[in-house]
């Protein structure tokens, strides 16, 4: 165990060197240790690629099923992708190489594992002879109970045979608990130790991160520089947001206006330097894909000076993630008669984390029920209610909720509130079904996979007037709104009443506009954007195979 913590160490001293000088001896450093690396793993990988021919020929034999069986949902994938080859016509799907997947949690169940089991899906649609590999810290879980998951949770069906889940020994060094201080440079130096630990296991032949770690990418590049890697990034581990909130006292985000002082200046510095390491490591990445407009503008700032020295072709491309939309509009209908059904309700779907910010909705709700006024509220927001859904993932999280729910008390609306714990699925769709607004709070949310569930269950959505939400999802949509946005406690109030005070006749188009606006973001939509940047590095790695 020592010598393997020893020969990590001197690969981050080597990528250290990389930064500052002597590249080209560092250079064939990596390489030399590159080559250990796939002369050691080379007879595992011979045997995983034997295991996963035979659980194909068993697979075959008792299901009587070609790779080529897929459904009809699936064809527009194919046919997306058709005009990807050289002569205009359908490229092929003859690839067998090793695709890996660097996913530490991937049994985790949120809006990222969506994305990763949505993506191995497409690859296995489009390549039915490549294998994904996972790499993954859950140990408690065996392949067949993940794959279980994956059905129960997102309703993904994926191919078994060609999965290979690999096992991660080191996941704690990737823990924020881990590191009390310079957590962001922290976890970052332990994503390399697990991403060691990743490629002494099995070396793919493309190497795709799906969390964040994009230090990792680099130790991939350092080693197997012939090894082509892509990012799908759900949001910059550092933003040019984030820095320029260190000297806004009165800004937004968990870290406004902590720049002052000794301790700031040393804090900025800190931010300023991870900025830099955190571009160079993402300028050497082949494929760059991000989940929203906001990510791809804060990716390009932030990697894309370095993506031009080196020359990268490929821009960083948005792809949004899956959302359910078709379930949600099977399980929900949008009509006069549904109309009658729904009540004054306010949702806000999200967990119960600081960023969320549910304080500010909490304040919004009682400022449109009591206004400063003093005066009586609208008899259009009379009876109105205010409902939280969240997990509760420690016990943070529930000391959180206890403080929200004081809260609720203070400001007079706690018999108008309702908090609900770790809700089912289906308990979801009950309220998604009878609630009439949907509500964001965070500022600067990558995305907003919750937003898109609200328009698709045709709720009005009203949302923070940033990121994601902002950019991409609450838009003009045929010539009309999709919902409003808000910033401040009197705006969100604002929001409020104007969504429960909408005329009928305009209230139902609304709610068509909104359905109708998510879906851009189906899991098809999603797959047929995936393969288009997959192409790319399967294209890559075919153009570096033959160079050899």
């Amino acid at each position: 165990m020592q010598a393997f913590y020893v020969k990590v160490i001197t690969s981050i001293i080597a990528i250290a060197g990389t930064i500052s000088a002597g590249r080209w001896l560092t250079k064939y450093a990596g390489q030399a240790i590159g080559w250990y690396i796939r002369q050691r793993t080379s007879a595992r990988r011979n045997i995983i690629l034997s295991e996963v021919r035979a659980e194909e020929k068993d697979y075959r034999a008792k299901k009587r099923l070609s790779p080529k069986s897929d459904d009809e949902d699936w064809e527009k994938v194919e046919n997306y992708a058709a005009g990807s080859a050289n002569n205009g016509g359908v490229a092929e799907d003859d690839w067998e190489g090793v695709v890996g997947f660097f996913h530490p949690f991937c049994n985790a169940g949120g809006g990222g594992e969506r994305v990763l089991w949505a993506a191995i899906r497409a690859t296995q649609r489009r390549w039915p002879r490549a294998v994904c590999v996972v790499y993954t810290g859950d140990h408690d879980a065996s392949k067949a109970t993940m794959l279980e998951r994956v059905e129960q949770r997102f309703n993904i069906h994926l191919h078994p045979p060609t999965i290979v889940f690999l096992y991660l020994q080191t996941r704690h060094y990737v823990l924020s608990s881990t590191y009390p201080h310079f957590t962001l440079l922290g976890q970052s130096l332990g994503s390399l130790i697990l991403a060691y630990d990743a490629f002494s296991l099995l070396v793919p032949d493309i190497f795709i991160d799906t969390m964040g770690y994009a230090f990792t990418l680099a130790l991939s590049k350092f080693f197997f520089a012939g090894v082509p890697t892509g990012a799908y990034v759900h949001y910059p581990t550092i933003s040019t947001d984030m820095l320029g909130s260190l000297d806004k006292e009165n800004g937004q985000g968990l870290n406004a206006g902590t720049g002052k002082g000794r301790k700031g200046s040393m804090k900025r510095k800190y931010w300023h330097l991870f900025a830099w390491m955190y571009s160079w490591v993402g300028g050497n990445v082949d494929v760059v894909m991000t989940n929203s407009s906001w990510t791809q503008t804060h990716i390009r700032s932030l990697w894309g000076p370095n993506r031009g020295k080196w020359h990268k072709s490929s821009d960083v491309e948005v792809v949004f993630p899956p959302v359910a939309v078709k379930e949600l509009e099977q399980a929900i209908e949008i009509n006069t008669e549904t109309e009658q059904k729904r009540e004054k309700i306010i949702l806000y779907i999200a967990q119960f984390r600081p960023e969320k910010n549910h304080a500010l909705i909490l304040r919004a709700f009682s400022s449109m029920l009591h206004p400063s006024d003093g005066g009586a509220p609208d008899d259009a927001v009379k009876g109105a209610k205010l409902v939280l859904i969240g997990s509760v993932r420690h016990s943070d999280d529930a000391t959180r909720v206890y403080d929200l729910r004081l809260l609720a008390h203070e400001l007079k609306i706690k018999e108008d509130v309702e908090f609900i714990c770790d809700a089912s699925w289906p308990e979801i769709l009950d309220w998604l079904r009878k609630s009439w607004v949907g509500v964001n709070g965070m500022w600067n949310e990558h995305f907003g996979i919750g937003v898109v569930e609200y328009q698709a269950a045709g709720l009005v959505s009203v949302v923070n007037d940033s990121g994601g939400p902002k950019e991409d999802i609450v838009v003009e949509y045929d010539g009309g709104p999709t919902g409003f946005h808000a910033t401040t406690v009197s705006d969100y109030a604002a929001g409020f009443r104007k969504a429960l005070s909408l005329p009928p006749d305009e209230t139902i188009a609304i709610r068509h506009r909104a359905r109708s606006s998510a879906t851009r973001f189906t899991e098809e939509a999603f797959a047929a954007r995936w393969v288009v940047q997959m192409q790319k590095l399967v294209g890559l790695q075919r153009g570096r195979l033959s160079r050899r």
